[in-house]
This record gives structure tokens, sequence and C-alpha cells, in this order.
């Protein structure tokens, strides 16, 4: 009889444990109480930054990713970005990010890339494209950028939200 609840004991155990490791991350609750700040997660990591483009803010939403973390150690960062095609706004940093760099296929408004190791890009058109981009991030209410990034270079700070 002991060994058979023993066994009976054991695989509950095992089943708990397999359990614990297959829910999604981010539906364990902390049991604190507390919710945590969307700008920022657990290990440090940066997950909302405010962006001010000629005088008009957004927020934007990071990547996980080793760039969009490389980037975000940069805020405070204050820019003048040069136009290109009548989408973006570029910007080349004085040094390089780590890349991982995909063919997008479509940018869409607002989106947030890295062009080469070295470019900040931020788009303010959508637009289909060719062209391989690390993503930074991606501006989260992105109707009024193309106002706000208007004709020709603009002025953008990058910072923490």
């Amino acid at each position: 009889m002991k060994a058979k609840l023993s066994a009976v004991a054991a695989i509950c155990v095992l089943i708990a444990a397999f359990l614990c490791c297959c829910v999604p991350e981010g539906e364990i609750p902390s049991g604190n109480g507390q919710e945590e700040t969307p700008a920022e997660e657990e290990n440090g990591e940066i997950c909302e930054m405010k962006i001010t483009i000629n005088g008009i803010q957004f927020t934007a939403t990071l990547e996980s990713g080793a760039a969009a973390q490389a980037f975000a150690r940069l805020l405070p960062l204050e820019i003048s970005m040069n136009e290109l095609n009548g989408n973006e706004k570029y910007f080349y940093l004085d040094g390089s990010l780590p890349q991982n760099a995909e063919r997008v296929g479509r940018i869409e408004a607002g989106d947030i890339m890295l062009w080469g190791d070295d470019c900040i890009v931020v788009f303010y058109e959508s637009f289909n494209t060719s062209y391989r981009y690390t993503r930074l991030g991606k501006v989260i209410n992105a109707e009024n950028l193309a106002h706000a990034a208007g004709a020709g270079t603009a002025r953008v700070t990058f910072g923490r939200e």
C-alpha cells in the first residue's frame, strides 16, 4: 500500500512540475497584488519609450531583441533625423548595434527599424519593401506621425517612458 501511495505521489509531483513548465510566460500572477509598469520588465529591460518628433509626443513599444535593448541603453537620445523618400526619417549612430536583419516585406507607419548596424529609421508611411531591417519597436498611435515628421529634417528625442 505504501508503495502505491508513493508512486501516486511521485506521479502527481511530476505532473505538477510539467504543468508549471507549460504555462505561457506572463500568465503566472506575481502574487504581490501590484501590477508591473509597462515601461520596464522584471529583468530591467525597457518595454516602452517616449518619442518626440518636432514637438509632438508619441509612445512606442520596444522589441525584446538585443538590438532594441542596446538602443534603449542609448536613451535619452536627441537627434536630427534626415528625410528619405517621403516615407521615413533616418539617423546614423556613431557606433553599431547588434543586428538580426530580416526581409520584413511590408513597412507600417510607426515602425522603428535598424538598417545595417548603425542607422535608426522611423517610418511614417506604410509601403512594401524588399529591404532587410532589424525591428527595434513601433509607435503605438502612428496616425499623426506623418504630420509630426513634416518635410525635411526632423528634431527627434527618444526617451525612457
